[in-house]
């Protein structure tokens, strides 16, 4: 189910992000949004957080949520198209095996895949076909989860499939403004035969969103700051019935990060 989550993976801001971002991070500002978006985790959305610590091996390993695709009682490991960025795989497969998840891995050398290239909608996927995520890596996603439709989405440029959409809720589908998230929307409208409402906001990152079902009713958006992008977040203050959670990610976005790959959202009801 779209937004029923227990437990959250995280894992801590690194020194050598500064210098992976050739300065233009600021790293005590990514340090503390990194420890706000942590505290919404707990707090906000209830959830179990298991942080795994900073490494400075690991320059991008705050994008954690790109690494792995976790859908029902599955977790694919993925294969990150940039070679530096795929020893932040390791020690995931131990971590799923202990929440007794069936545990595929991405082995295949010709495949490349990030998860903010997934959007799954609670009744199928969609793999943006990127930069960043090929078609046998779409290929992998297919045959790992064989009980959804999976239909490729091509993305341009320097973008993942969620750098400007997002799921606002079960059958809602938040989309930016751009001339990419207006084809890519296009094309999902065309490969399904789901009905989706679209909630469409001016920023393309702003439409990059977390929901979550907190209890058996209350509905949590987590977005962007008015801080960030303020247009957006006046759409967003019109879901009267929502919970609006505000979340910074000024300096993981300018190395293309986004709200959702800053954890691996896991629905497990087990402890560990």
């Amino acid at each position: 189910m779209i937004g029923k989550y227990t437990h959250a993976v995280v894992r801590g801001v690194p020194a050598s992000l500064a210098q992976e971002s050739d300065g233009q991070v600021d790293l005590a500002r990514a340090q503390r949004e990194s420890g706000v978006y942590s505290g919404i985790l707990r707090q906000k959305l209830g959830l179990q957080v298991m942080e795994l610590p900073a490494n400075d091996d690991l320059p991008r390993g705050q994008l954690i949520g790109d690494t792995a695709v976790v859908i029902a009682d599955t977790a694919l490991i993925t294969r990150p198209a940039i070679p530096a960025r795929r020893k932040e795989t390791e020690g995931l497969q131990k971590l799923f095996e202990e929440l007794k998840f069936r545990v595929c891995e991405l082995t295949d050398e010709n495949a490349t895949l990030d998860a903010s290239d997934i959007l799954f909608t609670g009744s199928e996927i969609f793999v943006g076909l990127s930069k960043w995520t090929n078609i046998r890596g779409a290929e992998m996603v297919a045959k790992t989860y064989q009980d959804y439709a999976v239909s490729t989405v091509p993305v341009s440029g320097d973008l993942h499939l969620k750098s400007f959409c997002s799921m606002g809720g079960p059958d809602t589908l938040v989309i930016g403004s751009s001339d990419c998230a207006k084809k890519a929307l296009k094309v999902m409208e065309q490969l399904t035969d789901h009905h989706y409402e679209t909630l469409t906001v001016p920023d393309d990152p702003a439409a990059n969103c977390i929901y979550a079902r907190v209890g058996p009713k209350s509905n949590v958006l987590v977005h962007r700051s008015a801080e960030e992008y303020p247009n957006s977040v006046q759409v967003f203050q019109k879901l009267t019935d929502y919970t609006l959670v505000p979340a910074s990610c000024t300096e993981m976005s300018k190395l293309g990060g986004c709200l959702t790959a800053c954890s691996i959202l896991i629905n497990r009801k087990l402890e560990i």
